[in-house]
Protein backbone atom coordinates (compact mmCIF):
# COMPACT_ATOMS: atom_id res chain seq x y z
CA UNK A 1 0.00 0.00 0.00
CA UNK A 2 1.21 3.41 -0.94
CA UNK A 3 2.36 5.39 2.22
CA UNK A 4 3.51 8.51 -0.16
CA UNK A 5 3.26 9.29 -3.53
CA UNK A 6 5.58 12.03 -5.47
CA UNK A 7 3.27 14.73 -5.57
CA UNK A 8 1.80 13.95 -1.87
CA UNK A 9 5.48 14.14 -0.30
CA UNK A 10 6.00 17.29 -2.41
CA UNK A 11 3.16 19.19 -1.25
CA UNK A 12 4.10 18.31 2.17
CA UNK A 13 7.45 19.52 2.07
CA UNK A 14 7.63 21.92 -0.41
CA UNK A 15 9.98 20.40 -2.07
CA UNK A 16 10.51 19.16 -6.07
CA UNK A 17 9.81 15.58 -7.28
CA UNK A 18 12.38 15.16 -9.91
CA UNK A 19 10.16 12.43 -11.80
CA UNK A 20 6.54 10.32 -10.24
CA UNK A 21 7.29 7.59 -7.61
CA UNK A 22 5.44 5.92 -4.91
CA UNK A 23 6.99 5.14 -1.81
CA UNK A 24 5.55 2.24 0.48
CA UNK A 25 7.66 3.02 3.94
CA UNK A 26 10.68 5.63 4.79
CA UNK A 27 14.24 4.32 6.33
CA UNK A 28 17.27 6.45 7.16
CA UNK A 29 19.59 3.60 7.31
CA UNK A 30 20.46 1.56 4.07
CA UNK A 31 21.03 -1.30 6.28
CA UNK A 32 17.31 -2.02 7.52
CA UNK A 33 15.98 -0.51 3.85
CA UNK A 34 13.79 -2.50 2.20
CA UNK A 35 12.32 -2.49 -1.36
CA UNK A 36 9.84 0.94 -1.80
CA UNK A 37 11.48 2.79 0.80
CA UNK A 38 11.74 6.75 0.49
CA UNK A 39 15.61 7.10 1.80
CA UNK A 40 15.77 10.43 3.82
CA UNK A 41 19.59 11.42 3.76
CA UNK A 42 20.04 12.86 7.31
CA UNK A 43 23.52 14.31 7.91
CA UNK A 44 24.83 12.72 11.63
CA UNK A 45 27.87 10.90 12.01
CA UNK A 46 27.78 11.16 8.27
CA UNK A 47 26.23 12.55 5.25
CA UNK A 48 23.10 10.57 3.96
CA UNK A 49 23.67 11.54 1.06
CA UNK A 50 26.96 9.67 0.59
CA UNK A 51 24.33 6.86 0.35
CA UNK A 52 21.47 7.82 -1.73
CA UNK A 53 23.18 5.99 -4.67
CA UNK A 54 23.48 2.64 -2.45
CA UNK A 55 19.85 2.94 -1.09
CA UNK A 56 18.60 3.45 -5.20
CA UNK A 57 20.35 0.39 -5.94
CA UNK A 58 19.03 -1.65 -2.83
CA UNK A 59 15.53 -0.81 -4.41
CA UNK A 60 14.40 3.10 -3.08
CA UNK A 61 11.35 4.49 -4.28
CA UNK A 62 12.77 7.57 -3.82
CA UNK A 63 15.28 9.72 -1.77
CA UNK A 64 14.56 12.67 0.31
CA UNK A 65 17.79 15.37 -0.35
CA UNK A 66 19.14 18.47 -0.54
CA UNK A 67 21.30 18.51 -3.63
CA UNK A 68 21.49 15.81 -6.24
CA UNK A 69 24.03 13.56 -4.57
CA UNK A 70 27.69 12.92 -7.00
CA UNK A 71 27.28 9.68 -8.66
CA UNK A 72 23.63 10.07 -8.85
CA UNK A 73 21.96 10.73 -12.34
CA UNK A 74 19.62 14.14 -12.56
CA UNK A 75 16.59 11.86 -13.10
CA UNK A 76 17.07 9.24 -10.18
CA UNK A 77 13.57 9.07 -8.69
CA UNK A 78 14.39 12.17 -5.57
CA UNK A 79 12.22 15.05 -3.57
CA UNK A 80 14.88 17.93 -3.44
CA UNK A 81 13.82 19.93 -0.16
CA UNK A 82 16.11 23.10 1.22
CA UNK A 83 16.78 20.90 4.40
CA UNK A 84 16.66 17.12 4.86
CA UNK A 85 15.47 17.21 8.60
CA UNK A 86 12.94 19.91 8.03
CA UNK A 87 11.24 17.75 5.55
CA UNK A 88 11.19 14.64 7.63
CA UNK A 89 9.70 17.08 9.95
CA UNK A 90 7.65 18.34 7.52
CA UNK A 91 6.69 14.16 6.25
CA UNK A 92 5.83 14.13 10.13
CA UNK A 93 3.82 16.42 10.33
CA UNK A 94 1.61 15.92 7.16
CA UNK A 95 1.15 12.39 8.38
CA UNK A 96 -0.29 13.23 11.82
CA UNK A 97 -3.10 15.54 10.31
CA UNK A 98 -3.93 13.18 7.26
CA UNK A 99 -5.02 10.52 9.80
CA UNK A 100 -8.03 10.44 12.00
CA UNK A 101 -6.07 8.17 14.86
CA UNK A 102 -6.08 8.40 18.24
CA UNK A 103 -2.52 9.28 19.49
CA UNK A 104 -1.12 8.95 22.62
CA UNK A 105 2.97 10.15 23.57
CA UNK A 106 5.03 8.76 25.88
CA UNK A 107 7.65 10.96 28.45
CA UNK A 108 9.28 10.30 31.23
CA UNK A 109 12.97 9.33 33.16
CA UNK A 110 12.17 5.99 33.57
CA UNK A 111 9.87 3.27 31.66
CA UNK A 112 8.98 5.40 28.19
CA UNK A 113 10.03 1.91 26.02
CA UNK A 114 8.36 -0.90 28.56
CA UNK A 115 4.91 1.18 28.40
CA UNK A 116 5.46 2.17 24.26
CA UNK A 117 5.39 -1.41 23.73
CA UNK A 118 2.59 -2.25 26.45
CA UNK A 119 0.15 -0.12 24.95
CA UNK A 120 1.66 -0.97 21.59
CA UNK A 121 0.60 -4.68 22.61
CA UNK A 122 -2.85 -3.67 24.30
CA UNK A 123 -4.26 -1.32 21.76
CA UNK A 124 -3.07 -3.75 18.90
CA UNK A 125 -5.79 -6.02 20.01
CA UNK A 126 -8.72 -3.38 19.75
CA UNK A 127 -8.02 -1.56 16.33
CA UNK A 128 -4.61 -0.54 13.50
CA UNK A 129 -1.89 0.65 15.86
CA UNK A 130 1.20 2.12 14.40
CA UNK A 131 3.79 2.75 17.44
CA UNK A 132 7.74 3.68 17.72
CA UNK A 133 10.18 1.62 16.66
CA UNK A 134 12.77 0.81 19.48
CA UNK A 135 13.69 4.09 21.39
CA UNK A 136 13.32 6.08 17.93
CA UNK A 137 12.28 9.17 20.61
CA UNK A 138 14.52 12.15 19.31
CA UNK A 139 14.35 14.99 17.06
CA UNK A 140 14.36 12.77 14.06
CA UNK A 141 12.94 9.54 15.63
CA UNK A 142 9.54 11.28 16.66
CA UNK A 143 9.22 12.76 12.90
CA UNK A 144 10.23 9.48 11.50
CA UNK A 145 7.85 7.75 13.71
CA UNK A 146 4.92 9.89 12.22
CA UNK A 147 5.93 10.02 8.88
CA UNK A 148 5.76 6.24 8.92
CA UNK A 149 2.02 6.25 9.98
CA UNK A 150 -0.36 5.02 7.29
CA UNK A 151 -3.29 7.28 6.44
CA UNK A 152 -5.63 4.21 8.19
CA UNK A 153 -4.15 4.23 11.68
CA UNK A 154 -6.49 4.13 14.36
CA UNK A 155 -4.26 4.26 17.25
CA UNK A 156 -0.66 5.74 17.75
CA UNK A 157 2.30 5.65 20.09
CA UNK A 158 4.44 8.07 19.90
CA UNK A 159 7.49 8.00 22.36
CA UNK A 160 8.99 11.09 22.91
CA UNK A 161 12.81 11.63 25.01
CA UNK A 162 15.31 14.30 25.92
CA UNK A 163 18.62 15.02 26.74
CA UNK A 164 18.65 18.69 27.37
CA UNK A 165 15.90 21.29 27.90
CA UNK A 166 13.53 22.40 25.03
CA UNK A 167 13.68 19.03 23.55
CA UNK A 168 9.90 17.90 24.52
CA UNK A 169 7.36 20.12 23.78
CA UNK A 170 8.56 20.98 20.16
CA UNK A 171 8.19 17.02 19.43
CA UNK A 172 4.80 17.06 21.27
CA UNK A 173 3.31 19.54 19.36
CA UNK A 174 3.98 17.76 16.23
CA UNK A 175 2.19 14.61 18.00
CA UNK A 176 -0.89 16.63 18.85
CA UNK A 177 -1.28 13.73 21.20
CA UNK A 178 -5.14 13.00 22.64
CA UNK A 179 -3.20 11.82 25.60
CA UNK A 180 -0.02 12.31 26.37
CA UNK A 181 1.56 10.02 29.23
CA UNK A 182 4.54 11.01 32.21
CA UNK A 183 6.11 7.50 33.63
CA UNK A 184 7.87 9.17 36.38
CA UNK A 185 10.66 11.79 37.19
CA UNK A 186 13.93 10.78 38.35
CA UNK A 187 17.26 11.86 38.22
CA UNK A 188 18.56 11.39 34.63
CA UNK A 189 20.23 13.89 32.51
CA UNK A 190 21.19 15.90 35.52
CA UNK A 191 23.89 17.09 33.62
CA UNK A 192 22.15 19.32 31.66
CA UNK A 193 19.23 20.17 34.66
CA UNK A 194 19.98 21.81 37.70
CA UNK A 195 17.39 19.76 39.79
CA UNK A 196 15.17 17.58 38.80
CA UNK A 197 12.22 19.60 39.45
CA UNK A 198 13.67 20.98 36.10
CA UNK A 199 13.49 17.81 34.99
CA UNK A 200 10.00 17.18 35.98
CA UNK A 201 9.21 20.99 34.30
CA UNK A 202 10.70 19.29 31.05
CA UNK A 203 8.61 16.48 31.12
CA UNK A 204 5.55 18.54 32.03
CA UNK A 205 5.86 20.55 28.91
CA UNK A 206 4.76 17.30 26.90
CA UNK A 207 1.60 18.41 27.79
CA UNK A 208 1.81 21.80 25.76
CA UNK A 209 1.47 19.41 22.83
CA UNK A 210 -1.94 17.42 23.70
CA UNK A 211 -5.22 18.26 21.47
CA UNK A 212 -8.27 20.30 22.57
CA UNK A 213 -10.25 18.30 25.12
CA UNK A 214 -7.08 15.74 25.82
CA UNK A 215 -6.40 13.83 28.65
CA UNK A 216 -2.67 13.93 30.94
CA UNK A 217 -2.00 10.35 32.44
CA UNK A 218 0.62 11.36 35.15
CA UNK A 219 2.14 9.49 38.10
CA UNK A 220 1.04 10.39 41.44
CA UNK A 221 4.00 9.14 43.53
CA UNK A 222 6.84 10.63 41.88
CA UNK A 223 8.11 13.59 44.31
CA UNK A 224 7.66 16.52 41.46
CA UNK A 225 3.83 15.09 41.25
CA UNK A 226 2.41 18.35 42.19
CA UNK A 227 5.20 19.89 38.94
CA UNK A 228 3.27 17.94 36.85
CA UNK A 229 -0.59 18.46 37.97
CA UNK A 230 0.14 22.31 38.01
CA UNK A 231 0.98 21.84 34.38
CA UNK A 232 -1.61 20.34 33.57
CA UNK A 233 -4.14 22.83 35.32
CA UNK A 234 -1.85 25.76 33.21
CA UNK A 235 -2.91 23.92 29.84
CA UNK A 236 -6.61 23.62 30.95
CA UNK A 237 -6.12 19.44 30.54
CA UNK A 238 -8.15 16.97 32.16
CA UNK A 239 -5.34 15.22 34.13
CA UNK A 240 -5.64 11.20 35.44
CA UNK A 241 -3.72 9.99 38.47
CA UNK A 242 -2.14 6.71 38.70
CA UNK A 243 -0.14 5.19 41.09
CA UNK A 244 -0.44 4.08 45.22
CA UNK A 245 -1.71 7.93 45.83
CA UNK A 246 -3.26 7.34 42.30
CA UNK A 247 -6.30 9.51 42.10
CA UNK A 248 -8.05 7.49 39.38
CA UNK A 249 -6.30 4.61 38.79
CA UNK A 250 -5.03 3.47 42.58
CA UNK A 251 -2.15 0.70 42.94
CA UNK A 252 -3.58 -1.51 45.95
CA UNK A 253 -1.07 -4.49 45.88
CA UNK A 254 1.77 -6.31 43.85
CA UNK A 255 2.69 -9.98 44.05
CA UNK A 256 5.64 -10.74 42.09
CA UNK A 257 5.64 -14.63 41.50
CA UNK A 258 8.59 -16.39 39.36
CA UNK A 259 7.41 -14.76 35.98
CA UNK A 260 4.93 -13.19 36.44
CA UNK A 261 3.52 -9.65 38.09
CA UNK A 262 -0.15 -9.88 39.15
CA UNK A 263 -1.44 -6.80 40.41
CA UNK A 264 -4.56 -5.64 42.12
CA UNK A 265 -6.03 -2.24 41.28
CA UNK A 266 -8.98 0.14 41.26
CA UNK A 267 -9.91 2.22 38.85
CA UNK A 268 -12.13 4.98 39.51
CA UNK A 269 -12.98 3.23 42.87
CA UNK A 270 -13.79 -0.44 40.74
CA UNK A 271 -11.25 -3.21 41.13
CA UNK A 272 -8.81 -3.82 38.03
CA UNK A 273 -6.80 -7.36 38.84
CA UNK A 274 -4.44 -7.40 35.88
CA UNK A 275 -1.11 -9.44 35.66
CA UNK A 276 2.30 -9.08 33.18
CA UNK A 277 5.02 -11.51 32.10
CA UNK A 278 7.60 -10.20 33.74
CA UNK A 279 9.12 -9.43 37.30
CA UNK A 280 8.64 -6.24 38.99
CA UNK A 281 6.97 -3.22 41.42
CA UNK A 282 8.23 -1.19 38.24
CA UNK A 283 6.30 -2.86 35.71
CA UNK A 284 3.16 -3.25 37.85
CA UNK A 285 3.38 0.97 37.74
CA UNK A 286 3.83 1.07 34.25
CA UNK A 287 1.17 -1.23 33.44
CA UNK A 288 -1.54 0.60 35.04
CA UNK A 289 -0.43 3.84 33.41
CA UNK A 290 -0.72 2.21 30.08
CA UNK A 291 -3.98 1.19 31.11
CA UNK A 292 -4.64 4.31 31.90
CA UNK A 293 -4.13 6.02 28.67
CA UNK A 294 -5.41 3.16 26.80
CA UNK A 295 -8.98 4.03 28.60
CA UNK A 296 -8.63 7.32 28.00
CA UNK A 297 -7.85 7.30 24.32
CA UNK A 298 -11.48 5.47 23.98
CA UNK A 299 -10.35 1.32 24.37
CA UNK A 300 -11.95 -1.19 26.61
CA UNK A 301 -10.56 -1.23 29.53
CA UNK A 302 -10.90 -4.91 30.54
CA UNK A 303 -10.11 -6.49 27.12
CA UNK A 304 -6.77 -4.31 27.54
CA UNK A 305 -5.94 -5.56 30.69
CA UNK A 306 -6.77 -8.98 29.29
CA UNK A 307 -3.86 -7.99 26.48
CA UNK A 308 -1.46 -6.66 28.91
CA UNK A 309 -1.24 -10.33 30.13
CA UNK A 310 0.21 -11.39 27.04
CA UNK A 311 3.08 -8.98 27.04
CA UNK A 312 6.55 -9.26 28.48
CA UNK A 313 9.99 -6.83 27.82
CA UNK A 314 12.07 -7.62 24.89
CA UNK A 315 16.07 -7.64 24.88
CA UNK A 316 18.10 -5.03 26.62
CA UNK A 317 14.84 -4.31 27.84
CA UNK A 318 14.83 -6.65 31.53
CA UNK A 319 13.61 -9.78 29.40
CA UNK A 320 14.55 -13.01 31.22
CA UNK A 321 15.75 -16.15 29.32
CA UNK A 322 17.30 -19.44 30.33
CA UNK A 323 20.88 -20.63 29.14
CA UNK A 324 21.60 -23.70 29.40
CA UNK A 325 25.07 -24.90 30.10
CA UNK A 326 25.14 -28.71 28.76
CA UNK A 327 24.12 -30.79 26.22
CA UNK A 328 23.13 -33.84 27.92
CA UNK A 329 22.55 -32.85 31.65
CA UNK A 330 18.77 -29.96 30.73
CA UNK A 331 19.03 -29.03 34.45
CA UNK A 332 22.51 -27.25 33.78
CA UNK A 333 21.05 -24.04 33.74
CA UNK A 334 21.31 -20.11 34.54
CA UNK A 335 18.52 -17.19 34.48
CA UNK A 336 19.68 -14.08 32.62
CA UNK A 337 17.94 -10.88 32.79
CA UNK A 338 18.89 -8.71 30.09
CA UNK A 339 18.48 -4.70 31.41
CA UNK A 340 21.57 -3.87 29.58
CA UNK A 341 20.12 -0.85 27.17
CA UNK A 342 20.03 1.86 29.77
CA UNK A 343 20.25 2.98 33.27
CA UNK A 344 19.77 5.34 35.78
CA UNK A 345 19.45 5.53 39.75
CA UNK A 346 15.54 4.84 39.77
CA UNK A 347 16.06 1.88 37.25
CA UNK A 348 19.31 0.59 38.82
CA UNK A 349 17.45 0.27 42.19
CA UNK A 350 13.75 -1.42 40.09
CA UNK A 351 16.32 -4.02 38.16
CA UNK A 352 18.24 -4.89 41.52
CA UNK A 353 14.72 -5.55 43.44
CA UNK A 354 14.04 -7.90 40.61
CA UNK A 355 17.19 -9.76 41.01
CA UNK A 356 16.74 -9.57 44.84
CA UNK A 357 13.36 -11.45 44.61
CA UNK A 358 14.52 -13.90 41.65
CA UNK A 359 14.25 -17.73 42.81
CA UNK A 360 17.80 -19.90 42.42
CA UNK A 361 18.39 -22.78 41.82
CA UNK A 362 20.55 -24.75 44.76
CA UNK A 363 22.53 -28.34 44.31
CA UNK A 364 23.15 -28.42 40.15
CA UNK A 365 26.46 -26.90 39.92
CA UNK A 366 29.94 -26.75 40.60
CA UNK A 367 29.05 -24.23 43.45
CA UNK A 368 26.30 -26.03 45.56
CA UNK A 369 24.35 -22.90 46.23
CA UNK A 370 22.50 -20.71 43.46
CA UNK A 371 23.68 -17.25 43.78
CA UNK A 372 22.20 -14.13 42.63
CA UNK A 373 24.64 -11.99 40.42
CA UNK A 374 25.07 -8.90 38.85
CA UNK A 375 27.25 -6.86 36.23
CA UNK A 376 26.53 -3.49 36.52
CA UNK A 377 27.96 -0.25 34.05
CA UNK A 378 28.34 2.95 34.60
CA UNK A 379 25.04 5.01 34.60
CA UNK A 380 25.99 8.19 32.50
CA UNK A 381 25.21 12.05 32.83
CA UNK A 382 24.31 12.12 36.44
CA UNK A 383 26.43 15.15 36.37
CA UNK A 384 28.87 16.18 39.98
CA UNK A 385 26.92 13.85 41.83
CA UNK A 386 26.75 10.47 40.12
CA UNK A 387 30.06 8.87 41.91
CA UNK A 388 28.11 9.46 45.06
CA UNK A 389 24.94 8.14 42.85
CA UNK A 390 26.47 5.09 42.47
CA UNK A 391 28.40 4.74 45.83
CA UNK A 392 24.82 4.84 46.95
CA UNK A 393 23.24 1.64 45.05
CA UNK A 394 25.41 -0.10 48.12
CA UNK A 395 22.72 1.07 50.92
CA UNK A 396 19.48 -0.29 48.68
CA UNK A 397 17.55 -2.48 50.75
CA UNK A 398 17.38 -4.94 48.03
CA UNK A 399 21.76 -5.35 48.11
CA UNK A 400 21.21 -8.33 51.23
CA UNK A 401 19.76 -10.68 48.83
CA UNK A 402 22.61 -10.44 46.02
CA UNK A 403 25.44 -12.37 46.52
CA UNK A 404 27.99 -10.89 44.16
CA UNK A 405 28.44 -7.43 42.20
CA UNK A 406 30.63 -7.16 39.45
CA UNK A 407 31.21 -3.23 38.36
CA UNK A 408 32.21 -2.33 35.00
CA UNK A 409 33.44 1.70 34.53
CA UNK A 410 34.96 4.61 36.31
CA UNK A 411 31.56 5.70 38.00
CA UNK A 412 30.78 1.85 39.22
CA UNK A 413 34.29 1.73 40.89
CA UNK A 414 32.53 4.15 43.95
CA UNK A 415 29.58 1.32 44.26
CA UNK A 416 32.88 -1.25 44.14
CA UNK A 417 34.39 0.11 47.14
CA UNK A 418 31.27 0.72 48.81
CA UNK A 419 30.33 -2.89 48.98
CA UNK A 420 30.57 -5.24 51.96
CA UNK A 421 34.19 -7.33 51.44
CA UNK A 422 32.13 -10.39 50.83
CA UNK A 423 29.86 -8.89 47.61
CA UNK A 424 32.29 -7.23 45.93
CA UNK A 425 33.25 -9.32 43.11
CA UNK A 426 35.10 -7.75 39.97
CA UNK A 427 35.90 -4.71 38.94
CA UNK A 428 36.91 -3.85 35.10
CA UNK A 429 37.17 -0.53 32.82
CA UNK A 430 35.48 -1.88 29.61
CA UNK A 431 32.90 -4.45 29.28
CA UNK A 432 34.82 -6.33 26.94
CA UNK A 433 37.59 -6.70 30.08
CA UNK A 434 34.78 -7.87 31.66
CA UNK A 435 33.66 -10.30 29.41
CA UNK A 436 36.60 -12.34 29.40
CA UNK A 437 35.76 -13.07 32.83
CA UNK A 438 32.08 -14.38 32.52
CA UNK A 439 32.48 -17.86 32.04
CA UNK A 440 34.89 -18.35 35.76
CA UNK A 441 32.06 -15.99 37.61
CA UNK A 442 28.85 -18.06 36.68
CA UNK A 443 27.52 -21.57 37.42
CA UNK A 444 24.55 -23.67 37.42
CA UNK A 445 21.13 -22.28 39.45
CA UNK A 446 22.89 -18.52 39.57
CA UNK A 447 20.44 -15.45 38.42
CA UNK A 448 22.40 -13.11 36.75
CA UNK A 449 21.44 -9.67 35.73
CA UNK A 450 23.37 -7.33 33.69
CA UNK A 451 22.61 -3.28 33.22
CA UNK A 452 23.99 -0.12 32.49
CA UNK A 453 24.33 2.77 30.44
CA UNK A 454 23.79 1.68 26.68
CA UNK A 455 27.29 3.56 26.10
CA UNK A 456 29.13 0.56 28.23
CA UNK A 457 28.00 -1.42 25.81
CA UNK A 458 27.11 -4.47 28.22
CA UNK A 459 25.97 -6.51 25.45
CA UNK A 460 29.28 -7.52 24.95
CA UNK A 461 28.35 -9.18 28.46
CA UNK A 462 25.03 -10.50 27.81
CA UNK A 463 26.74 -12.08 24.74
CA UNK A 464 29.47 -13.51 26.82
CA UNK A 465 27.01 -15.70 28.99
CA UNK A 466 24.42 -16.35 25.94
CA UNK A 467 27.99 -18.01 24.65
CA UNK A 468 28.52 -20.25 27.69
CA UNK A 469 25.64 -22.53 26.54
CA UNK A 470 22.61 -21.81 24.14
CA UNK A 471 19.37 -19.89 25.68
CA UNK A 472 16.05 -22.33 25.81
CA UNK A 473 13.15 -21.71 24.02
CA UNK A 474 9.89 -20.76 26.03
CA UNK A 475 8.54 -23.72 24.65
CA UNK A 476 11.04 -25.82 25.87
CA UNK A 477 10.79 -27.72 29.22
CA UNK A 478 15.16 -27.83 30.50
CA UNK A 479 14.01 -30.64 32.77
CA UNK A 480 12.52 -33.03 30.15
Amino acid sequence: MTLWSAPEAAAATGGAATVDWSATGVSIDTRTLRPGDLFVALKAARDGHEFVAQALEKGAAAALVSRVPEGVAEDAPLLIVDDVLGGLEALGSAARARTRARVVAITGSVGKTSTKEMLRAVLSDQGRTHASVASYNNHWGVPLTLARMPEDTEYAVIEIGMSNPGEIAPLAKMARPHVAMITTVAAAHLEAFESIEGIAVEKASILDGLEHGGTAVLNNDCSTAAILQAKAHDVKRRDIGFGEHGFDFKLKSVDLQRDTTVVLAEAHEAPLLFKIGAVGRHYAMNGLGALAAAEALGADLALAAQSLGRWSPYEGRGAREVIALDAVEADMTLELIDDSYNANPTSMAAALSVLAAAEVTHDIGRVSKGRRIAFLGDMKELGPDGPAMHAELARLESMEAIDKLHCIGPLMKHLHAALPVEKQGLWTETSEDMAAQVPRRLDSGDVVLVKGSLSMKLARVVDAIRKMGHPVDKGEDPQK
